[in-house]
């Protein structure tokens, strides 16, 4: 999936949410539109302007959930605990990345110093490809994370604070319990890296806890956190279709599945474990043969 291609897909979807006959929606659209686009002007966009470097997106997409936590809660009607839930998710998982990108740039050097390996990796290869103008490359793609905050991500939130007054249901708490075991276990993930970097060479190759049975399970539990989101959201989608019709109710199904999708396809080929993959081969003298007994993604025994 190119930038191009998302971008126009992530701006369809805004532009049916932002005509949509339900108020809040179309009221959300408008409002999270504003506020996720100031925050990429300010975070992102002039500072890759000015630096050429792309990893000031990981402060501006995940504090972009967390604005999308703050509507949400405002616009949750007295007593609707699913809205609050969700509301909630948003909040943790924006705050959570948001601080911790921060904490570690001003740390480690990383995103104000200098780029992410992972997005280093963009860089060479817009300059294999001759790229004549990598800073609006680096843009569009800074661009695209945005449109996605307006737009699909944002949709399991806004159907469930959109089905007011419905009572918590069974998959709603299936999906929140998804959410919860996948946040749990991305923080595990993470302590175990920590941990494994603070008492290890820099060479050395993380195949300890988690990381044992994949190459990358804190990203898995990063997809993990958006599929309980999307199954969260079910319930409010079978009412669209009750109360909108089936065309309506077509266009958020779509959108909805474009959650995990666009996660997927984000965290393993975009900016995830493939770009990671390409200097950790170079860096690490073990890591190929860490790449032929473990799983990329998807947590598996490790090959003999």
């Amino acid at each position: 999936m190119s930038a191009v291609f998302l971008c126009v897909s992530f701006i369809g979807v805004w532009a049916f949410l932002l005509n949509a006959d339900n108020a809040f929606i179309a009221e959300f659209a408008l409002t999270n539109a504003a506020a996720q686009g100031l925050l990429f002007l300010f975070v992102v966009i002039i500072p890759i302007a000015r630096t050429g470097r792309l990893s000031y997106v990981d402060i501006a997409w995940p504090f972009g959930l967390t604005l999308i936590g703050g509507q949400l809660m405002w616009a949750a009607e007295p007593g609707n605990w699913s809205a609050y839930i969700v509301a909630a998710i948003y909040l943790a998982v924006g705050l959570r990345m948001g601080f911790g990108a921060v904490a570690m740039g001003l740390k480690t050097g990383v995103i104000f110093k200098h780029e992410f390996p992972r997005y280093q990796y963009r860089h060479e290869v817009l300059a294999k490809r001759g790229a004549k103008h990598p800073k609006l490359h680096l843009q569009l793609d800074a661009i695209t994370q945005g449109l996605a905050n307006i737009s699909v991500l944002a949709m399991p939130g806004i159907l469930i604070v959109a089905n007011q007054g419905s009572p918590l249901s069974a998959i709603e708490l299936f999906g929140f319990s998804l959410w919860g075991v996948a946040y749990v276990l991305e923080t595990i993930a993470d302590g175990h890296k920590l941990h494994f970097i603070a008492n290890n060479p820099r060479d050395a190759v993380c195949n300890v806890g988690l990381w044992r049975y994949s190459r990358h399970p804190n990203y898995f539990a990063e997809w993990l956190v958006w599929c309980g989101l999307a199954i969260a959201s079910l319930p409010s989608l079978l009412a669209v279709f009750a109360n909108a019709g089936v065309l309506i109710g077509s266009v958020y199904a779509v959108a909805l599945v474009g959650v995990p999708a666009v996660m997927y396809f984000t965290l393993v080929y975009a900016t995830g474990a493939k770009p990671a993959e390409y200097f950790s081969v170079k860096k690490r003298p073990g890591y190929a043969e860490y790449q032929r007994t473990t799983n990329i993604f998807f947590p598996w025994f490790p090959k003999s």
